[in-house]
């Protein structure tokens, strides 16, 4: 009951998220954060309407936030909020950008919404549970071989050399000709639904990865590092996601091969 408990909460936030970030689609421009990353009035007004709501409701759990950092909380439970992933896409006026919001408990991510606000799509994760899309059950591919995966990123300029070059030797091993790139969260998204095989990315924080966690398992896929280790809090933001688990040996090995 707890977690369902949660889920409901999460649905809210999202509901939240999603109202005040569409008045922006296609209308709003950038700011540059410390980092030369862009930011806009939606980002910050999508993670403040939901910090509202977990600040009046859970007010014992931690919030960590993309946009104005960590409330403390006593809880051991923390709530993970990425109000724009793909700001960037949100700035092109593209529709596959998220919201992403995780539960964390003790390090792990146990529950995951990714709510695309402008098409009305949401995937929840939550463990033990099946992920659903809009409320119905999606699954990931089977994948035979490596060489006939679809490999996605967010872009080439997210790696540095060492790891483009990492990146560039798994890419080699898969079918290259159908790779995508851009996407940010949602190709994770395409991956549990089945439309992806891998995707790999470095650099990545908490906020990025959390949510996405139990939305690619419970539709039957694994995410990793690049060492094939689970993630959690501590990981050091080289993830990979599969469809099939059964190819997380040769994404591992492809990846420690290119050097």
């Amino acid at each position: 009951m707890k977690l369902e408990n949660d889920i409901a909460l999460a649905m809210r936030l999202a509901d939240a998220a999603a109202a005040a970030i569409r008045p922006h689609f296609r209308t709003v421009t950038a700011e540059r954060k410390g980092d030369s990353t862009p930011v806009t009035l939606a980002d910050r007004a999508a993670e403040e309407a939901m910090r509202r709501i977990l600040t009046a409701e859970v007010p014992r759990d931690t919030i960590i936030g993309e946009e104005f950092g960590s409330t403390a909380g006593s809880s051991g439970r923390s709530w993970v909020l990425d109000p724009i992933d793909g700001t960037a896409g949100f700035l092109a006026g593209r529709p596959i950008f998220g919201t992403l919001i995780a539960l964390v408990v003790e390090g792990f991510p146990v529950l995951g919404v990714l709510d695309q606000p402008i098409t009305g799509e949401r995937w929840v994760g939550a463990m033990g549970m099946r992920t659903t899309l809009n409320g119905k059950p999606v699954q990931t591919r089977v994948c035979r071989e490596l060489a006939d995966a679809a490999l996605a990123t967010t872009g080439p300029h997210y790696f540095d050399d060492h790891d483009g070059g990492h990146f560039m030797g798994l890419a080699a091993k898969t079918n290259h000709k159908c790779m995508v790139m851009g996407g940010d969260c949602y190709n994770y998204a395409m991956l549990a639904t089945g439309q992806l095989d891998v995707v790999c990315e470095a650099n990545l924080k908490l906020h990025d990865w959390a949510a996405l966690v139990p939305i690619v398992e419970g539709a039957g896929g694994t995410m990793a590092d690049w060492n094939g280790d689970p993630l959690h809090a501590g990981s050091d933001g080289h993830v990979i996601a599969l469809g099939d688990p059964a190819r997380l040996d040769d994404v591992v090995e492809a990846l420690a091969c290119a050097h």
